[in-house]
């Protein structure tokens, strides 16, 4: 009997082992969830942002072909050239340093998975060789006591 109750003991603390490493694996799924939400909040404030500068440069620079345009029509094409270049180059500019901060996100959310896979595998290969150890010990209890049991009954 006392045996059986070792064996429960040893299966319940088994069981609270698992239990509190799928809690882990839970909570650094969460912890992954919130950094991929913060990293698209801060994604969606930048492109807001990104949006007003361009939003205040092209009121500004409609402000200056009003002028130009006082001046005469060359002058104008001229002015709507340059500003279009900068506009462009401005909107690339942005557009990498997105994308820049977008692969970084993407690369610090693959590793954060990585570990967690890591984490996870470590914790399954612990918890099946754990598993394997109680299965040994429960197979030799069982071989003991079917050859005390079959020693003891000829005697």
């Amino acid at each position: 009997m006392a045996e059986n109750a070792d064996l429960l003991a040893l299966l319940a603390e088994m069981k609270k082992s698992m239990e509190k490493g799928q809690e882990e694996m839970r909570k650094g799924q969460e912890e992954m969830k919130d950094r991929m939400e913060k990293g698209q909040e801060e994604m969606k404030d930048r492109m807001e942002k990104g949006q007003e500068e361009m939003k205040d440069r092209m009121e500004k620079g409609q402000a200056e072909m009003k002028d130009r345009m006082e001046k005469g029509q060359e002058e104008m094409s001229k002015g709507q050239e340059e500003m279009m270049n900068q506009i462009q180059s401005h909107v690339k500019s942005k557009v990498r340093e997105i994308k820049d901060h977008v692969n970084s996100c993407i690369e610090k959310i693959e590793e954060d998975v990585q570990s967690v896979k890591r984490e996870i595998g470590d914790v399954k290969g612990e918890v099946e060789r754990k598993i394997e150890e109680v299965k040994d010990k429960v197979q030799g209890k069982i071989e003991g006591r079917k050859w005390k049991t079959k020693y003891k009954g000829k005697n």
